[in-house]
């Protein structure tokens, strides 16, 4: 037994447990030994919305909310965005070390030659109406790929496990370019195996007529920031679906497509449109003052500000901050981010925000840049997606291979009806 437990006395029957207590939790199932006889299911635990139930432990995110820290594999995340790019970001969050010069040749690689999809892909995404939105038409296409690599499914084999993740790590970028280039109605551009991840996804969706596009360094290093703050970021909403449905043994194209469909939600993956249409209706940084005032009468919402996790300022704002300046360098600032700096600058010195713990997170500036090189609101989610796929399979392959887990099924606490009898006769009859 651990040397730490919890000691619950059970005022019904007098009777008391001792529960062992490791990493900082009790296990839900020892709960039910407090039972008031033999036919008692046992003591549950009701936590909606999971806001202080463990499903899992990990090795691959750790997040200090109170804090500000966030690290991969024990790597702060400011380090790695200063000093890696997304690819070797990738490796150590799915295989725990940063790789070496090899592995890293190899590893990039292997990426680098499963960016093209399969001529039918396309023609299935070029069936989706002109006006589809990116992220339904990114869904369904990730989810059809399954249907390509049926020996996908064949998830506790290390060498087929390990060929889908490679593939969906390269994949993502082309069918996310080609989601942008359909609703924009222009050709789908193969991918460029000489660029780099990023470059080649910058390349397949702004690409026109020139026979070779190099893409702009400073865009380039840019998105490759944006993906490493975005690869993982612990038990989320999507990465607790992609666990979910992967529970089940279904295959990670399966699995995934469920998850970016959590993340295609408002309050997910589509904060960031909603920062930018709060600084739209702002309007001009002569606003902000009312439009403060307005918040703290409860008419309106402060987005970008605050975090289910984060009662510190989110690590990953202050990287994006900085990144925002080197993007504007290249394409000019715009008033939205006079709007946004303005705001934050307020928002920073107001006791009202301050004594609820309310900073910038991740969603704040993230949108403004994506808007900056040229991408539409719609497409906002779609780039959440491409590097938060790292995170959904390295967290995937850890279910996967943990022996603890087992499909997911919660209990639930019954409201409804007592037993009740059919009548005989129907009262119409």
């Amino acid at each position: 037994m651990s040397e730490q437990t919890l000691t619950i006395t059970d005022n019904r029957t007098g009777k008391s447990y001792t529960l062992p207590i490791e990493h900082g939790t009790v296990r839900a199932l020892d709960l039910r030994k407090i039972k008031t006889n033999a036919e008692d299911f046992g003591l549950m635990t009701y936590d909606p919305a999971l806001m202080n139930t463990a499903s899992t432990i990990s090795a691959i995110t750790f997040i200090d909310g109170n804090k500000g820290i966030l690290e991969y594999r024990g790597y702060p995340v400011e380090q790695l965005a200063e000093r890696c790019n997304f690819l070797e970001v990738a490796y150590l969050i799915l295989f725990g070390e940063l790789p070496n010069k090899e592995q890293l040749a190899a590893w990039t690689y292997d990426i680098t030659h499963h960016t093209f999809i399969h001529e039918n892909i396309k023609t299935l995404m070029q069936a989706f109406r002109y006006d589809a939105h990116p992220m339904g038409m990114f869904i369904s296409t990730v989810a059809a790929l399954s249907t390509f690599y049926p020996n996908a499914n064949k998830v506790t084999d290390t060498d087929k496990r390990l060929a889908q993740i490679k593939r969906l790590i390269a994949k993502v970028p082309t069918i996310a370019a080609y989601t942008y280039r359909h609703s924009r109605g222009l050709r789908y551009i193969f991918p460029d195996n000489d660029l780099s991840y990023t470059g080649n996804f910058l390349n397949m969706m702004f690409k026109m007529t020139d026979a070779k596009c190099t893409p702009n360094p400073a865009l380039e290093r840019a998105l490759d920031v944006l993906f490493i703050l975005h690869a993982d970021h612990e038990q989320n909403c999507s990465t607790n679906a992609m666990r979910a449905i992967g529970s089940s043994r279904v295959d990670p194209y399966s699995a995934m497509a469920g998850a970016a469909a959590a993340l295609y939600g408002p309050l997910h993956g589509g904060a960031n449109e909603e920062v930018l249409k709060m600084l739209s209706r702002i309007g001009d940084t002569r606003n902000i003052p009312e439009f403060i005032q307005r918040v703290k009468n409860g008419e309106g919402r402060l987005m970008g500000f605050g975090h289910r996790v984060y009662k510190n300022y989110d690590p990953r704002a202050r990287i994006i901050k900085r990144v925002a300046d080197d993007v504007f360098q290249v394409t000019g600032r715009n008033q939205l981010l006079e709007i946004a700096l303005e705001l934050e600058r307020i928002a920073l010195e107001d006791e009202y925000f301050i004594s609820r713990k309310l900073y910038p997170n991740v969603d704040f500036y993230s949108g403004i840049i994506y808007q900056a090189m040229g991408l539409p609101v719609a497409m906002f989610p779609v780039m959440f997606a491409i590097p938060r796929t790292v995170g959904w399979l390295a967290q995937w392959q850890e279910m996967i291979t943990d022996p603890e887990q087992k499909i997911t099924r919660p209990r639930q606490i019954f409201v409804g009806d007592a037993r009740r009898e059919l009548p005989k006769q129907k009262a119409w009859q």
